[in-house]
């Protein structure tokens, strides 16, 4: 099992950047594929990005979003840049057991943090 704590957010203007960190207990993360989603208000919860065990295969919606993980410090982080104010939303850091690769459905992972506020303004 493994628990997930979200930090990073925060509110910015549009054009900035900010960095979310997800911070994951236990000893077995880097057995773990990686994503970020994200929901806004009124809005179902959306893929963001995800990152395999390894940190070898990783894929986001934007190109200004980069996921990245540094399976030592047991954290994953998500690099956002050129923020807009439709990126305002509560995002989510989630974790699946025994993932090798990719995963962009969020019912796919088993782990979730309990999400970090982002508010972009115009």
């Amino acid at each position: 099992q493994v628990q997930l704590v979200e930090s990073g957010g925060g509110l910015v203007q549009a054009g900035d950047s900010l960095r979310l960190s997800c911070a994951a207990s236990g000893r077995t993360f880097s057995s773990y594929a990686m994503g970020w989603f994200r929901q806004a208000p009124g809005k179902e919860r959306e893929f963001v990005a995800a990152i395999s065990s390894s940190g070898g295969v990783r894929d986001s919606v934007k190109g200004q979003f980069t996921i990245s993980r540094d399976n030592a410090k047991n954290t994953v982080y998500l690099q956002m840049d050129s923020l807009i104010p439709e990126d305002t939303a509560v995002y989510y850091c989630a974790a699946k057991s025994g993932g090798s690769y990719l995963y962009r459905n969020s019912r796919q992972y088993n782990y979730w943090g309990q999400g970090t506020q982002v508010t972009v303004s115009s």
